[in-house]
């Protein structure tokens, strides 16, 4: 089989091939396998474990034995993230196209599907709130500790045992769904949570190529961006995540807008909000895109384009409620996120930075200082979210750029961030046109988020030297994409890049 690995466009006779790069897709995989295999004992693994609890290789949940899973999990992740930059400069180079992307891609994302859930808990946490309409318990009105199911609730962070559900009608559907089959066999919960989840992949998968078209980006960049990247295969499906639907339902929702498909696409994308509400910031941003497709004046367009919108939203989340057997009890659970205080959000950083700067002088209780920025950064972020939103009156592509700013800024600047987050906007992002030096600060992002949490989904944020390690290493993936072998440890000349300046849109 023809490889890319050693390959340059000059020894390949000028032509533009897109074979497989199988040395670095073999890298990747190798990578994931580790992960798959490690997180047995370094993993969020369950409280009685079935598997290894008992036998004789239990050992790997404890002492030494979890420091070598973690270790080796380790090592696992930063071969994925070393694949993943090789493939991005193959990208960037011309070498491969899509098709070798999403081949990558699959091979990276399979071991993931079996692996233990890895840097988060919220898979268990998924299963409680899907179990406890099934005893009839609201799941927006009480926590998972109010279940009498061992299993289940022994696995769920003592954080959020109290929590009701902060999800949409539609998630809280699938959750019923998957529980409904596995009972509380939390193996097959999170396995089956995972397949479920993985409609959003399928749904981005179908929307990709249609956004491409309209932003003017590449698709096998955004590929590479959107499947293949970290923060989608160790985090959205490794963790694994509900963004990952709600992502999926947003960019397919936005591709049939933009195809001019305004009923399906309202369509979707209300299915995106019943499942995190985060999505109904996107909304009012494509509304203008139905509005720029209408021929009558522009206030007009969008009264006529709002109406219809809202008709729509109210029909299609009214059938969601419905068939989901809640009501509307989670709007008030919204807030459960804020009890989260890290400093991902730029305004609870900077009220911690603040209170440790008085505090070498007067020592003064930290909540207020994160209150009162907390409350500022909210009114920044309704401002930039009202500007942005004009702006994108004329509808179109630029609407559609705006609304994941409009994303972006709602994940930096809320009360609470976790690192997923950022998904919410950075998919849509994903078609746009990039430059090379963009597409490397955001490798270090997305390296560095992964690594804000332990893989057995514990917060990180405040061990800060293990942060500046983690960042050391993101700094170094994103130099990598623009120059091979920064360390100078191997031959930089295997893998030619474009030349500088060279455009990565269409």
């Amino acid at each position: 089989m023809t490889t890319v690995d050693n390959a340059s466009p000059a020894e390949s006779g000028g032509r533009r091939t897109h074979p497989l790069p199988v040395r670095t897709i073999a890298l990747g995989t190798i990578g994931s396998l580790l992960i798959l295999v490690s997180a047995l004992g370094a993993g969020a693994t369950l409280a009685q474990d079935p598997v290894l609890g008992r036998s004789a290789m239990s050992w790997v949940r404890y002492g030494h034995g979890r420091m070598l899973a973690t270790v080796i999990l380790y090592i696992g992740f930063l071969l994925v993230v070393w694949a993943w930059v090789r493939l991005g400069r193959h990208v960037l180079a011309g070498r491969v196209g899509a098709r070798p992307v999403l081949v990558a891609a699959a091979c990276w994302i399979v071991p993931m599907l079996f692996s233990p859930p890895v840097f988060s808990r919220d898979a268990y946490l998924y299963i409680a709130y899907g179990t406890l309409p099934l005893h009839g318990y609201d799941p927006f009105t009480v926590g998972p500790g109010n279940l009498d199911v061992d299993p289940v609730v022994d696995n769920v962070d003592s954080f959020w045992q109290s929590t009701p559900a902060p999800y949409g009608p539609l998630f809280i559907l699938l959750a019923k769904g998957v529980i409904s089959i596995t009972g509380t066999n939390m193996i097959a919960g999170v396995l089956l949570m995972r397949l479920g989840l993985m409609i959003g992949v399928g749904l981005l998968l179908w929307a990709m190529p249609i956004l491409v078209r309209h932003l003017g980006g590449r698709l096998p960049v955004a590929l590479w961006l959107a499947i293949a990247g970290p923060m989608t295969v160790v985090h959205l499906i490794g963790g694994p995540h509900n963004d990952l639907l709600m992502v999926g339902f947003l960019a397919a929702g936005t591709a049939m807008m933009l195809e001019r498909r305004h009923v399906l696409g309202m369509v979707l994308l209300t299915l995106a909000v019943a499942v995190k509400a985060t999505a109904a910031v996107a909304l009012p941003f494509l509304v203008w895109v139905w509005a720029g497709h209408l021929s009558s004046t522009r206030w007009r367009n969008f009264a006529r384009a709002c109406s219809l919108s809202l008709g729509i939203f109210v029909v299609t989340f009214a059938a969601a409620t419905f068939v989901s057997g809640v009501d509307l009890g989670w709007i008030g659970a919204l807030d459960a996120p804020t009890a989260i205080v890290n400093w991902l959000s730029l305004p609870t950083g900077v009220g911690e930075l603040i209170h440790g700067i008085v505090g070498l002088v007067i020592d003064l209780n930290k909540v207020y200082f994160v209150n009162v920025l907390r409350v500022l950064g909210g009114i920044l972020m309704l401002v930039i979210l009202v500007k942005q939103w004009w702006r994108a009156r004329d509808g179109g592509p630029d609407a559609v750029k705006r609304a994941a700013i409009a994303l972006l800024v709602v994940a930096i600047l809320s009360p609470a961030t976790l690192p997923w987050y950022l998904t919410w906007g950075f998919m849509l992002a994903a078609a746009l046109p990039w430059k090379r030096r963009q597409l490397a600060v955001q490798v270090t992002f997305a390296v560095f988020l992964v690594l804000t949490y332990t893989p057995a989904g514990d917060d990180l944020l405040y061990n800060w030297l293990f942060m500046a390690l983690a960042a050391g290493v993101s700094v170094l993936a994103g130099v990598s994409l623009l120059r091979p072998d920064p360390l100078n440890v191997f031959d930089r000349h295997l893998e030619p890049l474009t030349p500088v300046g060279m455009s990565v849109g269409r």
